[in-house]
C-alpha cells in the first residue's frame, strides 16, 4: 500500500506543471461553460444537443492553437477524445431504446456501457501519467494469507462487477432462445433467466477466489465461520436464500404471476434470492416479501396456468321484480361491458331472499386479474343503468316503528294502519 501511495503522490509533480495546468483549464473550462450555456440557452438558435459538438470544435481549435504556439496539448487532446466518446454514448442511447426497449436500454447503458467507458478512460489517463505495469505490481497486503497486489485486486474487482452487472443480458438471451425452442411461457422464461444469472454469478465469484490464489483450506475456514453465523444472526437471511433457490427450481412463484396479498392482486415483478418484489396496481406500490413467506403461509395465484380469472358482483332487486327477468338482464348487461370475456359466458344466480331484497350474484370472466377492481366498477355502473332503463328497483333497508301502550290490553292500532269501513 505504501508503494502505491508513493506512485500516486508522484503524479502531483506532473500535474503542477504550468503547461499541464493550462491544458486542464482549457478542457475543464469548456466543459463547465458548455453546461451553463446549455442550461441557460445562451445561443437560442441552437438546440441543447448542439452545444456539445460546438464545444468539441472549440476544444479542437484550442489544441491547434497550442500546437502553433509550441505548447504541449496532449492532455487536452485526450480529454477531448474522451468527451467525444461520451457524447457518442448519448447518441447511441436512443438507438438502444428502439431495439431493446426503454428499461433494458437504460440498464445496459447505466450498468455496463458507461462504467466500462469510464474505466477505459481512467486507464487511458493513468497511462499518460505513469506506467500501468508498475502500478499493477504494487503490493497491497494479504487476504487469508495470500499476498495481493494492485493488479490482481483490480482484475478481481473488474471480474466481479462484470459478472454481477453483465450476466443479465446473456442470461436473458439464452432464456429467450430456450423459450422459442420449447414454446414455454413468459413466466418460465423469466425463471430460467434468473437461474442462469445466479449460476453465472456463483461461478464468477469462485473464479475470483481462484484468481486471488485463495486456497481450499482458507475457503473451508470461511465456510465454517459462516456456518456459526447462521446459527446466531443470519439464519433468517439463509432461510430466505434457500427458499428463493427452491422457488426458482420449483416454479411455483414466477415473475409475471398475480398473487392475492391481503385481498389485493399483486404482480410478481422479480424473484430474488432474499425477497420477492411484488407490484400492487391500486396505489402503484412495490412490496418486498421475504421468500420464506411463501412456504409458511398460503398464497392464491390466478396465473398458474393462465391469467384468466372469474370475478363477480352482488346486487339486490325488489321482490316485485320477476327473478327470471332480472337474471336475464344481468347476463345481457355483463356481455355489453368491453373488458368482460364473452366466453365463458357470464352467469347470474339467485342467492337468497333477504330482508329487503332478493339477492343476486353476477359472475363473469376477465382476461387480467390486475384489472378486477376497475372491471367490477364498470359492471356495477352498467347494472345500475340497465335497472333504471327497465324499471327494476334496487331497494334499501327500511324500518317501520309502531307506538305501544302498556298494559297491552289498552293498546290501540295506529291511525294510519286502521282499515277504513
Amino acid at each position: 500500500m505504501r508503494e502505491l501511495l508513493l506512485e500516486l503522490l508522484g503524479w502531483l509533480g506532473y500535474l503542477e506543471r504550468p503547461a499541464v495546468l493550462l491544458q486542464l483549464a482549457v478542457a475543464i473550462g469548456l466543459m463547465v461553460l458548455r453546461r451553463f450555456a446549455a442550461r441557460r440557452n445562451w445561443l437560442r438558435q441552437l438546440r441543447p444537443r448542439a452545444y456539445t459538438p460546438l464545444a468539441l470544435v472549440v476544444l479542437a481549435a484550442s489544441c491547434l492553437l497550442l500546437a502553433q504556439l509550441g505548447l504541449p496539448y496532449g492532455i487536452s487532446g485526450q480529454l477531448g477524445v474522451l468527451w467525444l466518446g461520451w457524447y457518442a454514448l448519448d447518441l447511441l442511447h436512443p438507438l438502444l431504446q428502439r431495439r431493446l426497449g426503454a428499461e433494458t436500454a437504460r440498464q445496459l447503458d447505466s450498468r455496463l456501457l458507461r462504467p466500462a467507458y469510464l474505466l477505459l478512460a481512467a486507464l487511458m489517463l493513468i497511462s499518460s501519467l505513469d506506467s500501468i505495469s508498475d502500478l499493477a505490481v504494487a503490493p497491497l497486503g494479504s487476504v487469508l494469507g495470500v499476498p495481493v497486489d494492485a493488479g490482481r485486486l483490480f482484475n478481481a474487482a473488474l471480474i466481479t462487477y462484470l459478472v454481477l452487472m453483465g450476466s443479465g443480458p446473456p442470461a436473458a438471451a439464452v432464456a429467450w432462445l430456450v423459450q422459442r425452442g420449447l414454446a414455454s411461457s413468459d413466466g418460465s422464461r423469466k425463471a430460467m433467466e434468473l437461474m442462469l444469472r445466479y449460476t453465472v454469478v456463483g461461478l464468477g465469484l469462485m473464479g475470483v477466489a481462484v484468481h486471488l490464489g485463495i486456497n481450499s483450506t482458507a475457503l473451508i475456514a470461511v465456510a465454517g465461520g459462516l456456518s456459526v453465523g447462521l446459527g446466531f444472526g443470519i439464519k433468517e437471511i439463509f432461510s430466505n436464500f434457500v427458499s428463493g433457490i427452491w422457488l426458482l427450481f420449483e416454479g411455483s412463484v414466477r415473475p409475471g404471476e398475480v398473487l392475492m396479498l391481503d385481498g389485493d392482486p399483486c404482480e410478481v415483478r422479480s424473484l430474488g434470492l432474499r425477497a420477492t418484489l411484488l407490484w400492487r396496481d391500486r396505489d402503484n406500490a412495490e412490496l418486498l416479501i421475504p421468500n420464506q413467506t411463501f412456504f409458511t403461509e398460503a398464497a392464491t395465484t390466478f396465473t398458474a396456468s393462465d391469467r384468466m380469472r372469474r370475478s363477480q358482483v352482488s346486487i339486490g332487486a325488489a321482490y316485485h321484480n320477476n327473478p327470471a327477468e332480472v337474471i336475464a338482464l344481468l347476463e345481457a348487461t355483463a356481455l355489453k361491458v368491453a373488458r368482460v370475456l364473452p366466453q365463458p359466458a357470464p352467469k347470474a344466480l339467485l342467492l337468497n331472499y333477504g330482508d329487503s331484497a332478493i339477492n343476486y350474484s353476477l359472475r363473469f370472466w376477465i382476461a387480467n386479474p390486475m384489472d378486477n377492481v376497475g372491471i367490477c366498477s364498470e359492471v356495477n355502473q352498467a347494472i345500475w343503468q340497465a335497472f333504471r332503463d327497465n324499471s327494476i328497483e334496487i331497494p334499501f333497508p327500511q324500518h317501520v316503528e309502531y307506538s305501544m301502550q302498556w298494559p297491552p290490553e289498552q293498546h290501540q292500532p295506529n291511525k294510519f294502519t286502521q282499515q277504513q269501513p
